[in-house]
């Protein structure tokens, strides 16, 4: 998987100049990629253009801050689109819905602004082109995940999911010539390969993807850690719970060199006792996270004698998507 993705100019990353004394390695690439910004933008533009309430299907985003900003302004998050009353406004959110969510909704008369990532959508196209052909497919997910579920929901008597290693030797296939594997865009890479090798042995003829599924932002956020990683004694990662490439970011950290790394939703949350004997500290924020808040834990650990920050660049990202169709006459 190349991460000079389109949208994406490759940066020279320059050597990390040893110092002496506490500092700061900041992430570059970091926070928000294209498809979060449409999305919490299309809600934006829905309460201005309409008012509130704007109903939001799931969380448009996972972010803690995002969505509870949202639900200050007039949002309703609701879990599924039968909270929705009959006839109101709903947002579909980024990771996406099956088309079993769209015709209840339809059903419900329900007038909806879909805000799905377009990455996301590639890949729910992808599920239907093979499905069409009568393939088996093998999506590399985390059960449960939103996006998981939406991707699935387009085929799903063709559609298996492979979460773990055991989930693999539970895979069941009718043509061993006609199997591809598909992935949730949000994982990690180094991950998913691991368990394409793992697919491979079993199925030795199944088909790659037409181009990579995972986003162009999660592998630029993932290549940046790593290459500041190995210099650091902590790696905070900002990003919430429930956000799956978030979460990858810790884990990348780890695998990457850092001798540890957490996350955190706010600065509030680190516990200082992380910073015991430590001199360097990486940062960073998953994808759905506004970077005022990797902005107040700068100022945290600046309050901490952690005010020398260098930002270690791998690329610079370019790509914009335009916004929802139901949205595209207004101005930003």
């Amino acid at each position: 998987m190349d991460s000079a993705t389109p949208g994406t100019e490759p940066a020279e990353i320059a050597p990390i100049k040893p110092r002496d004394g506490k500092r700061v390695l900041l992430a570059k690439p970091r926070g928000y990629c294209a498809g979060v910004d449409r999305a919490v933008i299309a809600v934006e533009k829905a309460l201005e253009l309409h008012g509130p309430p704007v109903y939001v299907r799931k969380e448009i985003v996972h972010n803690r801050h995002v969505v509870e900003t949202l639900r200050e302004r007039g949002a309703i998050f609701v879990d599924e689109t039968d909270e929705v009353p009959e006839g109101a406004l709903v947002v579909f959110s980024a990771h996406g819905v099956s088309p079993a969510v769209h015709a209840e909704a339809a059903d419900r008369n329900l007038r909806t602004i879909d805000a799905t990532c377009p990455l996301v959508t590639k890949v729910h196209k992808e599920v239907n082109r093979f499905a069409k052909s009568d393939y088996d497919i093998l999506l590399i997910g985390h059960e449960g995940h939103e996006e998981v579920e939406g991707t699935a929901g387009e085929a799903p008597e063709h559609v298996q999911l492979v979460d773990t290693a055991e989930d693999v030797d539970k895979v069941t296939v009718r043509d061993p010539s006609k199997v591809i594997w598909l992935s949730q865009t949000t994982l990690s890479v180094d991950e998913t390969m691991e368990r394409v090798d793992q697919l491979r042995e079993r199925f030795p003829e199944i088909s790659d993807p037409p181009s990579d599924d995972i986003c162009y932002a999660t592998t630029n956020r993932q290549v940046a850690v790593k290459a500041l990683a190995p210099e650091c004694d902590l790696v905070l990662v900002v990003g919430s719970t429930n956000s799956s490439n978030s979460k990858r970011l810790v884990e990348v950290a780890l695998k990457a060199g850092a001798k540890d790394a957490h996350l955190v939703d706010f600065a509030h949350e680190v516990d200082e006792s992380w910073l015991d004997g430590v001199t360097t500290v990486g940062v960073t924020s998953g994808a759905s996270v506004p970077d005022t808040l990797v902005m107040n834990l700068l100022d945290w650990l600046a309050e901490r004698g952690y005010g020398d920050v260098d930002e270690v660049t791998t690329a610079n990202e370019k790509i914009t998507f335009s916004l929802p169709k139901e949205l595209r006459s207004t101005v930003r």
